[in-house]
């Protein structure tokens, strides 16, 4: 959700990092076809973390990535719908658009491309995404995208802090298990797995764990600024601590585990149906 990932090339990423992420041979028993994996993000194409994903997961299955030109973090589920959208290739199998993280999915899943796709893998965020997180969360709305279009999706995200080691090759490493695993034993396509993990070296991680969200205390005030002519400008403030962050929550658990969070997109309250139905049963009638 928060902060861009540092310009760079696809290429840049060194061979000892790719030793870290590369594991055991693939199985692809479970499909007829080598699967195909949309690769997207919210911190635009050339950040760090999706990077490390597409060398992660290389020799996986054939990976296309399409995302947006520049950070559009917080960018949430929002569509682009007031012009046209501009597709560019950056090399092979790499794409950009100026647009949304969710235009990106879409635009990639609705008709880009002459083939389509089995798996969508979103990240790997520059941030937590945990608890309120995910419904402003651009890394999030593509995983939800790629699920309203029918397929098995994945959101990724690194637990990094101002200043901290930002471990992308771990986190990289995890999203490459977790694929495997889908690969191998397909969850329910109507699931989003949530996965945040700790900005650790992989070595150091404690395990996975399967949670459910967590909420945050109301954000920080907005930050109020001066433009060069004096007039006011305001910046969004920061993201709240973890306010229901105890056993159980992706808060606690990425403390040193890897939250994965199964999300669903019905946002429904179906323990309140009742009680609004009969406060609508007694409202005046006129």
């Amino acid at each position: 959700r928060r902060r861009s990932s540092s310009p760079g090339s696809w290429a840049t990423i060194s061979s000892a990092g790719r030793h870290s992420v590369y594991c055991r041979a693939r199985n692809f028993r479970k499909f007829p076809h080598r699967v195909k994996i949309l690769l997207a993000n919210d911190d635009g194409f050339r950040a760090e973390g999706i990077r490390h994903l597409r060398h992660a997961l290389t020799g996986v299955a054939d990976l296309t990535v399409v995302a947006p030109d520049r950070n559009r973090s917080g960018a949430s589920n929002s569509l682009t719908l007031d012009v046209p959208l501009r597709v560019f290739t950056a090399e092979d199998d790499v794409h950009y658009v100026v647009g949304t993280p969710t235009d990106c999915v879409h635009l990639a899943i609705s008709g880009l491309f002459d083939f389509e796709f089995d798996m969508v893998v979103s990240g790997v965020n520059d941030g937590a995404n945990l608890g309120d997180d995910v419904l402003y969360s651009g890394t999030v709305a593509a995983a939800i995208e790629g699920r309203f279009l029918g397929l098995t999706t994945v959101a990724v995200s690194l637990c990094t802090e101002q200043g901290g080691p930002r471990h992308f090759a771990t986190a990289a490493r995890v999203a490459r298990e977790i694929v495997d695993r889908l690969i191998s034993e397909r969850l329910d396509r109507g699931m989003i797995l949530n996965v945040n993990v700790p900005d650790l070296p992989y070595e150091q991680l404690r395990g996975f764990r399967a949670t459910r969200l967590g909420y945050r205390h109301r954000s920080e005030p907005v930050i109020r600024a001066s433009d060069p002519r004096g007039r006011p400008v305001y910046w969004i403030g920061p993201s709240g601590p973890g306010q229901e962050a105890g056993p159980g929550t992706d808060f606690h658990a990425a403390e040193g585990f890897v939250s994965i969070t199964p999300l669903q997109i019905d946002l429904t309250r179906h323990a309140a149906l009742g009680t609004v139905a009969q406060w609508l049963d007694g409202r005046p009638r006129g």
